[in-house]
């Protein structure tokens, strides 16, 4: 039998797959997230370089949130990412969940970084 981690792997696996096939040459925002953080990467797959990232640990990102492990920082981290792609020139990428339900946190960094400029 599977653990909940080997079950996790194999979905993300999956997710990830599915999006390269999908992507047409477009960059992946990847989202991770702890229990008390949650951390956003924009990745060109091609070159295999990260072009922008934004977390909850970044000090100057950290400075305006009371705490780092809810909806509203993930939200924070949201608008962050799409600033700093579209600053380096990224306007429209691919969501990679990794793994993760598509609900709570995740959903929120995703609905920011829509809001802020980036189109998925």
């Amino acid at each position: 039998m599977n653990t909940p981690r080997e079950l996790f792997q194999k979905r993300k696996g999956r997710i990830r797959s599915a999006l390269k096939k999908a992507a047409n040459g477009k960059m992946r925002l990847s989202v991770f997230r702890s229990g008390l953080h949650i951390y956003a990467q924009v990745i060109d797959d091609a070159k295999g370089v990260t072009v922008a990232s934004a977390s909850t640990l970044d000090k100057e990102v950290r400075s305006n949130l009371k705490k780092t492990s809810t909806v509203e920082a993930a939200s924070f981290i949201g608008k962050v990412i799409a600033e700093r792609a579209v600053k380096s020139g990224v306007s429209e990428v691919v969501f990679d969940r990794g793994g993760y339900i598509y609900h709570g946190r995740v959903k929120a960094l995703a609905d920011a970084a829509r809001e802020a400029g980036l189109k998925f």
